[in-house]
Formats: structure tokens, C-alpha cells, sequence
């Protein structure tokens, strides 16, 4: 029951941003937006596809390569097929797909699932890296365009008495802290039982944490990093064409990329939370927020459809493979 209502919590979140997002254009603009919608140019989803898809294959190889110190070489084949299975779980389930991929891989390649869990701790941990780079060159790049949004937000919080006096969240978050310190007491006894079980796990994860750091080919790994965001920008470029109105500059491209990726986390697969800071962040560049949330609905929804086709198709081919190696 938890699970399922985090999980629910979540796509709660997304609808609510999708149903902001809407509201947020006036009912003059509404035939524009339909209009951008209408006149999308789809083609341009082929040439995304493909870096999307390169990118997704760029992951793969590089999950290989963290692996390689724990004295593990799965196929290249069965490794991008679980990586595209982990990014469709993941529109289902946050997270859930990085453990699958695992169980998946574990599975057909047998390799110990605990430990490969870890190298997915140590490749996102990259990737928060990765993003922090992609911020600060957004914040050089754009730096008057990011100032200019945050004098908006600082603005809008004060003349908004109620945002300046209301104290409800810091509240929420002492009641928080208070019921897990009473759950913690309560449920001591169970929890050391399980202790001995999670300490294997744990130090399974933490082998595979370290293993990071005994990279053989550090260049390979680098370049496999810079590719993967690479195509995750250039594929961001091109899709600001997709919708009239939107083309923009690399260094916009660059901004972009940055709050829609926080998007992507904020959300089950980005849902409501990447059009919205999408446009947010176009509305910033001169460009319509009418015109860039329909821009962002198309860019969601084309990676939406990239997971939907290639990781059905893992799905089914995945197994078939195996067996026929087996």
C-alpha cells in the first residue's frame, strides 16, 4: 500500500503540473497553442529517435565498463536490451527500473544482482555530476536570462503574503521527522533481525560503488559521458524546431536541458513537470509560453514514445535471444 500510493502521490504531481500548465495560457491563446500542435513538424522526431536511441546505447556501454572491475563482461546486446526495459519500467514505476535492469541482467548473464546495483549507484551518481555541468554552463551561458527568472520567482513571493507567512511545510516536515522517530522505536526489534540480510546487500552495492573508481579506461568512460549528454542536447536543439515559433539558440538548447531534466526527475517519466519548466524556461528566451509548453508537449511526448517502441520491442526480444544463445 505504501508503494502504490507514492507511486500514486507521484502521477498525482504530474497531472496537477499538466492541469497548471494548461491554466496557465489564456483562453485568447488557446488556438495558438492547437494550432503549434497541429502544425508540428513530426518528421523531426526520426532524428531524435536515433540520438535518443544512440544515447540509450552510449548508457549501455558504459554500465558495461563500471562492471568490468568486479570481473564482470556481460553481452553488449542482453546490457542495452535491460537498459531500455529499466527506462520503460521507470514511466511506470520511479526508480523501479534500475533495480529490473539489474534482476534482468542478474538473471540471462548471471551476475550477482547486489552488486550491479551498485554501479548503477555509481553511475547516477556521475550523472548528477554530468548535470551540475550542464547547470553551470546554462548559468554562463544564459547567466541574464537565469537572473531574470529568479528576480520573477523572488518577485512573485513577495507581494504573495500567504507564501511569505505560511509555515504549514516546515510544520509537515517536523511531523514527518517526529512519526519516523516513533516508527524507528516502535519497529527496533524487526529491524534487527533484518539487519545481518541488508548488511550483505549493502556491502554488495557498496562493491559495486567502488568499482567505479577502478575504472581501467577512465577515457572511454569520460567519452561514453560526454557522448551520452551530447545527444541529449543535440536531440533538445533540434526538437526546439519541431513547433513554429520555438527555434533557438545552442546556449537556449543548453538551459533546456537542464530544468527539463529536473523535470524528468520530478515526475514519473517527466509527466506535466518537463513541457511546463520547458516553457518556463523558453518563456524566459522571448518565446510564447503558449508556443513553448506546446513545444515541450511535443518533446515529452516524442522520448514518451522512444521508451514505448524500444523497450516493448526489448521486452519481447530480450528472452527470444537468450534462449536461442542457451
Amino acid at each position: 500500500m505504501g508503494k502504490f500510493l507514492k507511486i500514486a502521490f507521484f502521477f498525482f504531481i504530474g497531472i496537477l503540473l499538466i492541469w497548471w500548465s494548461l491554466h496557465q495560457i489564456p483562453s485568447q491563446e488557446w488556438a495558438k497553442f492547437t494550432t503549434a500542435l497541429k502544425t508540428t513538424k513530426y518528421w523531426i522526431v526520426l532524428p531524435v529517435f536515433l540520438m535518443l536511441g544512440f544515447s540509450h546505447f552510449l548508457r549501455a556501454l558504459r554500465w558495461r565498463l563500471i562492471m568490468e572491475p568486479l570481473g564482470y563482461k556481460p553481452s553488449i546486446i542482453n546490457t542495452f536490451l535491460a537498459v531500455l526495459i529499466g527506462y520503460l519500467a521507470n514511466l511506470a514505476v520511479p526508480r523501479l527500473g534500475e533495480v529490473l535492469k539489474c534482476t534482468l541482467l542478474s538473471k540471462y548473464e548471471k551476475v550477482p544482482a547486489e552488486k550491479i546495483v551498485g554501479t548503477i549507484v555509481a553511475e547516477r551518481a556521475f550523472d548528477v555530476l554530468s548535470l551540475g555541468i550542464v547547470f553551470i554552463l546554462a548559468l554562463i551561458l544564459q547567466f541574464n536570462v537565469i537572473e531574470a527568472g529568479w528576480h520573477q520567482l523572488m518577485d512573485k513571493k513577495v507581494n504573495n503574503p500567504t507564501v511569505q507567512n505560511n509555515h504549514y511545510f516546515l510544520y509537515i516536515v517536523l511531523g514527518g521527522l517526529i512519526v519516523i522517530a516513533m516508527s524507528f522505536f516502535i519497529f527496533k526489534a524487526k529491524l534487527q533481525k533484518t539487519i545481518a540480510s541488508i548488511k550483505h546487500i549493502v556491502k554488495g552495492i557498496w562493491e559495486g560503488v567502488i568499482s567505479a573508481t577502478k575504472l581501467k579506461k577512465h577515457n572511454l568512460f569520460f567519452l561514453y559521458s560526454f557522448g551520452i549528454w551530447f545527444m541529449y542536447l543535440t536531440a533538445t536543439f533540434i526538437g526546439l524546431y519541431g513547433t513554429e515559433g520555438t527555434a533557438s539558440s545552442f546556449s537556449t538548447a543548453i538551459s533546456c536541458l537542464a530544468y527539463a531534466s529536473i523535470g524528468m526527475i520530478l515526475t514519473p517519466g517527466g509527466i506535466g513537470a518537463y513541457a511546463y519548466l520547458m516553457a518556463k524556461v523558453l518563456e524566459l528566451n522571448g518565446v510564447e509560453y503558449t508556443l513553448g509548453l506546446a513545444n515541450g508537449t511535443v518533446q515529452w511526448f516524442a522520448q514518451f514514445l522512444i521508451i514505448i517502441v524500444l523497450g516493448g520491442i526489448s521486452l519481447i526480444v530480450l528472452p527470444i535471444i537468450n534462449k536461442q544463445v542457451k
